[in-house]
């Protein structure tokens, strides 16, 4: 979230700051903008916030806590619990070394579609391509 935050502030725009309150790490990033920095207790909260504002869900490498927003957002859009967006999964030599949707797919734990929830991307410019043509106007 902070490269995004930084991103607004280096270009004078106001960005919102979904903070999760653990003990002894994560503080707020200095480039949110202040009134819109919110501090969240529960992920499940945090989530369901994040979600309700999102337009798109662009995911880097990561541990525990971005593989579960990533498949939490894949649930959500998967049972149209949440309408489509776009999902942007950067490094493809990094998540097919944590994760095989293919297997899962040979196992019948998720429908080949399903596989079409995410695109992998490796660059800004990538994701940029991807987004403006999926995004509202």
């Amino acid at each position: 979230m902070e490269a995004a935050n930084r991103g607004a502030h280096d270009e004078g725009a106001e960005s919102i700051g979904l903070n999760i309150v653990l003990p002894h790490e994560q503080e707020p990033n200095r480039y949110i903008t202040p009134d819109l920095c919110f501090q969240f207790h529960y992920f499940a909260i945090r989530k369901m916030h994040f979600l309700m504002r999102a337009r798109a869900l662009v995911v880097f490498p990561g541990g525990y806590g971005t593989l579960d927003e990533l498949f939490e957002t894949l649930t959500l859009i998967q049972t149209r619990k949440i309408a489509p967006f776009p999902v942007l999964i950067f490094g493809k030599s990094f998540w097919e070394g944590v994760l095989n949707f293919d297997a899962l797919v040979e196992e019948g734990v998720i429908s080949p579609e399903d596989v079409s929830l995410f695109r992998y991307v490796e660059t800004a410019e990538e994701a940029w391509a991807v987004l403006s043509e999926n995004l509202p106007r």
